[in-house]
């Protein structure tokens, strides 16, 4: 193990630390990862532990914590890390309130460790090229559709439909992560519709719109009920052009002409720049995209639907 090699432990090991995380962690020889912590789940061929404070007193060499948790108990397992010197990997959301990850900053800054809100959408293999693109170019009109069945891709998560697990935002937050780091300067809610299952906390579908500081008008829908293929698109209409963002980020096409783009998978090339932050001791916490959802929630109106049966 070479001396800057980073040890970590993940906190949380459900579908997306088995599915994304372990992978990505394996093909880095920046990270060797050393245990997990859940109280309900394993993973095999890893060391388990009942909860944080038991790994890191079992596993004191553990120096980072990547936390795949459901967004309800993430604060008080990053805040116990940060207060312990170890950097920390948040997986998105950062947490249920704009307000707790702000702390979280301030506790990482007083102890000297690394805090990272990552957004691995913004990390899809085509997001760095349209980015490019559109720089310079005078915006039009945005839609968004971020539509898929939750029954495919959230079976039995019933965390996702209490106060705190922002229902169909959970997906669509991704979309306004790579929303968010397309376009330059601020962008502020101007209407929303969320639809509430009525033996729901969360919506189940939104209307949601948006201007950037030009005013340009961002379209959003979200959909949980969406039959068939997903749709996770974003379409960018411009004085110079039509770009299409499509499977959440993976492909770009200009005027329907598809582009090439470099190869990458979304959490190894998170992981990487993880490593980066950790090697050079710099925070990365981006809060806008929970920013907008936060804004949608407090603004919206709240529209009564069907009850959600799984």
């Amino acid at each position: 193990m070479r001396s800057s090699t980073i040890r970590i432990a993940l906190v949380g090991l459900g579908k997306i630390a088995r599915d994304q995380h372990c992978p990505a962690l394996a093909a880095l020889a920046d990270f060797e990862l050393l245990a997990g912590a859940s109280p309900h789940s394993r993973i095999e061929g890893l060391p388990w532990y009942r909860d944080l404070e038991t790994l890191l007193r079992e596993v004191p060499i553990v120096t980072a914590v990547s936390l795949c948790t459901t967004p309800q108990v993430r604060f008080d397992i990053a805040r116990y890390a940060l207060q312990q010197g170890r950097d920390v990997l948040l997986e998105k959301p950062p947490g249920m309130t704009v307000n707790e990850v702000t702390g979280l900053v301030r506790i990482a800054e007083q102890k000297s460790a690394v805090l990272f809100a990552s957004w691995h959408s913004r990390h899809a293999c085509a997001v760095q090229s349209a980015r490019a693109w559109l720089a310079g170019r005078t915006l039009r009109e945005i839609r968004i559709n971020w539509k898929e069945d939750v029954r495919v891709w959230h079976p039995g998560q019933s965390w996702i439909w209490q106060a705190g697990g922002l229902g169909v935002f959970d997906p669509g937050i991704n979309a306004l992560s790579i929303l968010t780091y397309l376009l330059p300067g601020n962008l502020v809610l101007r209407d929303a519709d969320l639809s509430y299952p009525e033996n729901c906390e969360t919506p189940i579908a939104a209307r949601v719109l948006l201007a950037d500081s030009t005013d340009t008008p961002v379209h959003m829908e979200l959909d949980f009920l969406h039959p068939g293929a997903p749709r996770w698109d974003i379409e960018v209409e411009t004085g110079s052009g039509r770009l299409l963002l499509s499977r959440g980020g993976k492909l770009m096409t200009i005027d329907d002409r598809p582009v090439e783009t470099p190869p990458s998978e979304e959490y190894v090339s998170l992981y990487a720049h993880f490593a980066d932050l950790v090697h050079h001791r710099r925070n990365d916490v981006d809060l806008a995209p929970l920013q907008l959802v936060a804004d949608a929630f407090l603004c919206g109106r709240r529209n009564t639907v069907a009850p959600f049966i799984e």
